[in-house]
């Protein structure tokens, strides 16, 4: 009888003892059928800490800067490459890789044959026409084969020449299509902004990295920069430049591109980057104290990987809107219900 007075009294107390956490967590939730109760103090905990992982994988899954590859889209000392350091940069655009083509099988040899032809010349009539060889000067005025031939020959180089100077000439000023990526580059004194008008007017303003954060990112000092300008790799893009105060220049030497960024004046030139990267260059125009600190960075993506960075940046892709506003297609009509019998 005591044995039984006991246990009742001990499980009457267990009735009203607080429930752990864990408890809590461990014990499955009766199903819901309408609006839930509110939840306790001691039941919230546990859904912020499911929570919190999620959190944390968002913003794991972010855009993250694309790690540049050494001697792509930068500038090499001679220590690193000495061929590199001699010449243009490795190009990755259409137009880079036809003027690099255009400097190395035509410019150089021919300048390099015309400067040994001079040099030859300049020895020969150091040798046989000095004063020791020759006491009495030659009265010679003119030789006829002699001036045709200077004068025909350097003719035919320049012809030769001119038919892919003019080519590249123009393909620099090639009309961008209606559908390419429209991005306008804005000079600051001393820094840029990217404005994105197809992807909600959104704006990007880059500043140079100073030499520690530019390190520890790995990236070239004076170089790096905290926000890069984005753009889809193997698209046609629209860039076009200006200016807020003085004239700046927007070149990437990688690229092939150069343009000057005048105030109150809209520029603008197709570019299309062959493949993904990181390319720097910088402000090629003297436009103040820290004309030299004006880097830039273009980080060409594949579009899909762009179209995130977009949505990232607050924009939207073009058309995306249009088809949010669309109204559904109507649902077709339901059969008439038969009448109960």
């Amino acid at each position: 009888m005591k044995k039984a007075i006991l246990a009742a009294i001990a499980a009457g107390l267990a009735a009203f003892a607080p429930v752990s956490v864990s408890a809590q967590v461990a014990a499955p939730a009766a199903p819901v059928v309408t609006e839930a109760p509110a939840a306790t103090p001691a039941a919230a905990a546990p859904a912020d800490d499911v929570a919190a992982p999620a959190a944390a994988t968002d913003a794991a899954g972010g855009y993250t800067p694309m790690a540049p590859t050494k001697g792509k889209g930068m500038p090499t000392s001679f220590e690193e490459d000495a061929a590199k350091s001699l010449t243009f940069q490795d190009q990755y655009s259409d137009n880079g890789e036809y003027a690099l083509w255009m400097h190395d099988v035509i410019l150089m040899p021919v300048i390099t044959v015309i400067s040994l032809l001079v040099l030859g010349l300049l020895l020969y009539v150091v040798v046989r026409f000095n004063r020791r060889r020759n006491p009495v000067a030659s009265k010679t005025t003119h030789n006829t084969l002699i001036e045709v031939v200077w004068t025909i020959v350097p003719v035919i180089i320049l012809v030769i020449i001119a038919v892919p100077s003019i080519t590249l000439l123009a393909r620099q000023y090639e009309t961008p299509p209606a559908d390419a990526v429209t991005i306008k580059a804005t000079g600051y004194q001393w820094y840029w902004g990217y404005t994105y008008p197809d992807h909600g007017d959104f704006e990007v303003v880059s500043n140079m990295l100073d030499e520690a954060a530019a390190l520890k990112a790995g990236e070239p000092h004076q170089l790096a920069v905290d926000k890069r300008m984005v753009v889809p790799a193997g698209v046609p893009l629209r860039i076009q430049t200006t200016a807020s105060d003085v004239i700046h220049a927007f070149a990437v030497p990688s690229l092939w591109f150069k343009m000057d960024a005048v105030p109150g004046r809209l520029n603008e030139k197709l570019l299309t980057i062959k493949e993904p990267g990181v390319y720097y260059g910088q402000c090629s125009e003297l436009c103040g104290a820290r004309h030299g600190y004006m880097p830039i960075v273009i980080e060409a993506l594949p579009p899909a990987e762009f179209a995130a960075w977009v949505k990232e940046q607050g924009g939207s892709m073009p058309g995306e809107e249009a088809a949010a506003a669309a109204p559904a297609p109507a649902a077709e009509a339901a059969p008439e219900a038969a009448p109960a019998t």
